[in-house]
C-alpha cells in the first residue's frame, strides 16, 4: 500500500508518516518498481500502535522504546504518565481558577487586570505582611474577588492577617457568607473554626441565617461561636446552646454574658431563668456545672430568677447555696 493510501486509511498525514520514518518508528517494508514507499499490513499495524501510544501522552522517543525494547515494562512509564497528567490538571485548574477570579473582578482595562493579579499573588505570598496588605487594600480601587478572600481566610493561621481578611469579608456582601458556610463542612477543625469566626463578624441577614443553622452543627466550637454571636445580637434561638456551653464549661463566662444581654426582655428573662433552673435540677448535671449555672443566674433579672435563688440558697451543695445566698443579697441591695 502506497503512502497516500496509508495516510487516507489511517488518518495520519503523509508528512507525519515520513517523520515517523526519519525517527525509525515506522519504516515501509518495501518499494514499488517506481521507488515509492510500500507499507505492509504489519507496517500499518505498527502505525496504529504508534498512534495509540501517542494518545496516552507518550513522546515519540518513549513510543520507540516501548515498541522496540522487548524487555520494556510499561508499568513505570504509565505511572509517570499518571503523575504528569495529575500535575498538568492541577496546573490547568489553578490557571482556570485565577482567570475566573480575574473575570469576577470585572476589570475595565489591562491595568485593572494587572492589579487583580498582583493582589491575588500577594494573598498567596509566604510573607504575612504582604498578605495583610492585600487584604486591607481589597476594594480600594479594584476589588479582590470574594472567592479568593474566602479561600485565603479559611486557610490563614496568622492572627493579624486573619483579622484583616475577616474585615475585608465583612465588606464584601452576601456572596461571602454562602462561601464561608461551605467551610463549616470542612473535615479540618481549623477551617471550620475560621469559617464561623468570619461569619460571626459579617453583618446582614444572610450571615445571621448561616449562624442560626450553625447552632445545631456537630462541632461544639462552631456551635459556640454561632451562639455567642447571635446571643449578643439578641437572638433567642441561641439560648439552648448558651445554656449547654455553661453546663459543659466551654466559654461559660462569655455564654453567661450573652444570656444577660438576651435577658433584657422580661419574658425572655423568665424563659432563660427557667432553662437554667431546669438544667440545675437535671439528674445528670454534675456539681461543677450546677455551680456555673447558679452563677449565670446573676445576670438574669426577674421574679423567676429570685424564686430560684431562694430555693438554691438551701441547696445540698454548699457552693451552690453560698453562691445563691450571695446573689440574693446583691439583688436585695
Amino acid at each position: 500500500m502506497l503512502i497516500g493510501e496509508v495516510a487516507r486509511r489511517s488518518g495520519v498525514s503523509a508528512r507525519m508518516l515520513r517523520h515517523y520514518e526519519s525517527l525509525g518508528l515506522v519504516r515501509p517494508s518495501g518499494r514499488s518498481g517506481s521507488g515509492y514507499r510500500e507499507y505492509s499490513a504489519e507496517d500499518i499495524r505498527r502505525i496504529f500502535h504508534v498512534e495509540s501510544l501517542r494518545s496516552l501522552g507518550l513522546s515519540l522517543r518513549e513510543i520507540g522504546r516501548a515498541l522496540d525494547d522487548s524487555g520494556f515494562t510499561p508499568s513505570a512509564l504509565v505511572g509517570d504518565l499518571i503523575t504528569q497528567t495529575r500535575e498538568r490538571i492541577a496546573a490547568e485548574t489553578e490557571l482556570l481558577t485565577r482567570l475566573r477570579r480575574i473575570d469576577a473582578a470585572d476589570p475595565t482595562g489591562w491595568e485593572d487586570v494587572l492589579q487583580v493579579v498582583a493582589l491575588l499573588q500577594a494573598l498567596g505570598s509566604k510573607n504575612a505582611d504582604a498578605r495583610q496588605r492585600a487584604a486591607l487594600s481589597s476594594g480600594d480601587e479594584v476589588p479582590v474577588p470574594v472567592e479568593a478572600l474566602v479561600e485565603a481566610a479559611l486557610g490563614e493561621t496568622d492572627p493579624n492577617v486573619a483579622g484583616a481578611l475577616r474585615w475585608a469579608l465583612a465588606r464584601s456582601g452576601d456572596e461571602a457568607a454562602a462561601l464561608l458556610a461551605e467551610g463549616l463542612d470542612s473535615p479540618v477543625a481549623g477551617v471550620r473554626e475560621r469559617a464561623v469566626q468570619s461569619l460571626a463578624e459579617m453583618p446582614g441577614d444572610e450571615a445571621a441565617a448561616r449562624l442560626r443553622k450553625a447552632l445545631v452543627h456537630p462541632d461544639a466550637v462552631v456551635r459556640g461561636y454561632a451562639a455567642l454571636t447571635l446571643g449578643t445580637r439578641g437572638e433567642a434561638d441561641a439560648v439552648p446552646t448558651l445554656v449547654e456551653m455553661i453546663v459543659e464549661g466551654r466559654n461559660d463566662t462569655d455564654a453567661a454574658d450573652a444570656l444577660s444581654v438576651l435577658a433584657g426582655d422580661t419574658a425572655r428573662a423568665d424563659h432563660i431563668a427557667t432553662s437554667l433552673v431546669e438544667r440545675l435540677a437535671h439528674a445528670t448535671t454534675e456539681a461543677p456545672a450546677r455551680r456555673r449555672l447558679t452563677q449565670a443566674l446573676a445576670g438574669i433579672p426577674g421574679a423567676r430568677t429570685s424564686r430560684a435563688l431562694v430555693e438554691l440558697s438551701h441547696d445540698q451543695d454548699r457552693a451552690v447555696a453560698v453562691t445563691a445566698t450571695y446573689l440574693l443579697q446583691l439583688r436585695e441591695a
